[in-house]
Order: C-alpha cells, then sequence, then structure tokens
C-alpha cells in the first residue's frame, strides 16, 4: 500500500486545543502503561552515548508524558540526562504536568517548528509519533534543518501501513473508553466527550487510521535521506525494532566524529 496523506483533526488550527490535549492525554498513558517504546530504548541510548549527548530536545511533544516511561530507562544509564518538551502547538499544563513527574524534564512555551528549529535550542532531537504528520518535501526540511545545524537526530513511529496496526486503531475507540477513567488529572469534559458525547473515541479512531495511512516505510524513510544535501556527514540508521508484540520504526541520524 503506497502512502496517503488524508487530514487529521488534530493537524487543524481550527481543532479545540482541549480535544487536542485530551487526544495526547491518552496517547501518553498508553505510551507509558504499554511501554510503546521499549523495543528502541537500548538504541537509542547507544545513539546517545555515540553522539556524546546528556540532553534531548524533543519536538513535536505533545504533552510529553509519552516519554516519562522512556526517560525513566534513559537514566539508568546516563544519569545525567535532560529533556526539553516543544511544540507547533505547546501545551503547558501538559508540560507542567510531565514536569511536575520527572524532575530532568524542561519545556519551551514557545512554538517551535521541528522544520526550522531556533538555534539556541541544543540537544539530541527527537521526535515520536509525529513524523507521519508531514508531508516529504516538509519531512525532508527536518532532516536537512538538523544536518545544517550538525545536530544528532532520531525519529521514531510505533504504527504502519500493515494490518495489525490498522486493527489495533479499530479498537481504539475501545481502549480509550477503557482508560479514560484513569488518566490525571480527572477533568469532567474529559468525561462527558469520551462517554456522553464520543467525540474523542471518534476522532482518535480517525486520527488513529490516517495515521497509519501517512507513516513512512523504511524503505521511505531511506529515500528522504538520499535526497538531502551533506547527507554523508552523518552515519544514519534506518530500521525497525521488535519487542513483545510491538514495533518500532525508527530512522536516526548522528554527525561524524
Amino acid at each position: 500500500m503506497k502512502r496517503i496523506h488524508l487530514f487529521e483533526f488534530e493537524d487543524f488550527q481550527w481543532f479545540p486545543n482541549f480535544l487536542r490535549n485530551y487526544m495526547t492525554d491518552y496517547l501518553q498513558f498508553i505510551s507509558n502503561k504499554a511501554k510503546v517504546y521499549s523495543p528502541i530504548s537500548d538504541l537509542l541510548i547507544e545513539k546517545l552515548k555515540v553522539s556524546n549527548s546528556t540532553h534531548i530536545l524533543d519536538l513535536a511533544s505533545g504533552g510529553g508524558g509519552g516519554l516519562l516511561w522512556l526517560n525513566s530507562e534513559i537514566i539508568k544509564q546516563i544519569p545525567e540526562l535532560t529533556v526539553t518538551l516543544t511544540d507547533y502547538y505547546p501545551n503547558i499544563k501538559a508540560f507542567e504536568e510531565t514536569k511536575s513527574r520527572a524532575n530532568n524534564f524542561s519545556y519551551h512555551t514557545g512554538s517551535v517548528d521541528a522544520r526550522n528549529v531556533p538555534e539556541k535550542l541544543k540537544g539530541f532531537r527527537t521526535q515520536f509519533l509525529s513524523l507521519h504528520h508531514f508531508r516529504p518535501t516538509e519531512a525532508k526540511r527536518i532532516l536537512q534543518n538538523a544536518i545544517d545545524s550538525n545536530t544528532a537526530i532520531g525519529i521514531f513511529e510505533a504504527q504502519d501501513r500493515t494490518l495489525p496496526s490498522f486493527i489495533g486503531m479499530l479498537l481504539s475507540p475501545i481502549s480509550v473508553c477503557l482508560t479514560t477513567l484513569f488518566i490525571k488529572p480527572f477533568k469532567f469534559s474529559r468525561i462527558f466527550f469520551t462517554y456522553i458525547l464520543p467525540i474523542i473515541p471518534i476522532v482518535v479512531l480517525w486520527d488513529g487510521i490516517v495515521s497509519c495511512l501517512r507513516t513512512y516505510s523504511v524503505s521511505e524513510m531511506k529515500d528522504l535521506v538520499s535526497n538531502l544535501a551533506h547527507k554523508d556527514k552523518f552515519d544514519w540508521e534506518i530500521g525497525m525494532k521488535k519487542q513483545d508484540m510491538k514495533k518500532v520504526l525508527y530512522l536516526i541520524g548522528t554527525p561524524k566524529a
């Protein structure tokens, strides 16, 4: 199946921020409870060490809480690790909540475009579950900006264009309904738009299916890199890691020594 770039509701500026935030709250809750990024935790630790990086600059963070489990694993081997959360639509309340749960987290309050990261923001750049939001031309701008800044970058996606991923997304409304009561902080409006007027389960279903359709395959990510200027200044590793019924697609570029 070819990549299809349909729309996701959370991409629209008119989409209510509180609904977008409830969606990212759900994704972060699932990411931590299911340890979604466990297949690539050792790989990311290795690349941080290779690039002598002790700071992660996370782009398109959503609320940032999805990194809490992964952070707890990394600091076992890199105890001095710090993480800065950023987003094009920064959710400051969610950033504050995440920071309260991990004292090595901080956040940037202004809008940050992954295609043109301000020079003052330093660190090993990461993107989790977000590259698929960008069309190929924009995705290449993200990678080119990292090269031009001589900055390591790691991109990770936990879905793809396969039948199991689509089935998982089709079941997502059930997952939303089962987990919403356990997501903190408790908000009545979250309950209302989940169980009474079920906008959140419906939008999560649509955006989840579209995320699968949009996700770049390993070969497509290799094609993105092949067209970059000065790509030979970086070492690139692109592939898929599987562990315990979970899989993560990854693209990592680190400056050559």
